[in-house]
């Protein structure tokens, strides 16, 4: 039976064959065959990385389950030269499960809804773009916690107005 899935898309470090991460990433939408894709994002780097991040958003549908298709996607980051280093450091590719169309699930090495997706504003805009009614089990919707994370602050005592944003926030799913 075929079910849907959002996925996350990230790169900061280019890649020999396809170039700068903005390409990398075109490369892995070319190859998932999304029923949508987001538009690429740049983000600021979070954690010990220094390089800018671009960030996408797929819909696929699969037969795999979560499990199955967990493994399909760290078998493509290995094959776009993903290794296990310093988290949240720079990456060629980093693949992950936002949402699945069955729900929830968790076991040792999964969970779906991904645990930090509603307070991650690089996945949720571009998630916010191809999906943005999808309902976050026990959350409300993507676009609701994009809004939040994306409106501005109430200003500061200093006369300064403050803006949300990711920086601060681990950019490693």
């Amino acid at each position: 039976m075929s079910q849907l899935y959002a996925i996350g898309l990230g790169s900061n470090r280019p890649h020999g064959r396809y170039g700068m991460p903005a390409k990398v990433l075109d490369a892995v939408l070319h190859e998932l065959q999304p029923v949508a894709a987001s538009g690429i994002i740049e983000t600021a780097p979070i954690g010990p990385s220094l390089r800018t991040f671009a960030n996408a958003a797929a819909l696929i549908e699969t037969e795999l389950s979560p499990p199955e298709l967990l493994r399909h996607l760290k078998a493509i980051e290995r094959r776009f030269g993903r290794r296990r280093g310093q988290r949240w450091g720079a990456r060629v590719l980093d693949l992950d499960i936002l949402l699945w169309s069955g729900g929830l699930w968790s076991d040792a090495t999964l969970t779906i809804p991904h645990r930090d997706l509603t307070e991650r504003l690089f996945a949720l805009d571009p998630l916010s773009q191809i999906a943005p009614e999808w309902k976050i089990p026990h959350h409300g919707t993507v676009r609701q916690h994009f809004a939040r994370l994306a409106r501005p602050r109430p200003t500061h005592r200093s006369g300064r107005r403050q803006v949300r944003s990711s920086v601060g926030r681990a950019n490693d799913f």
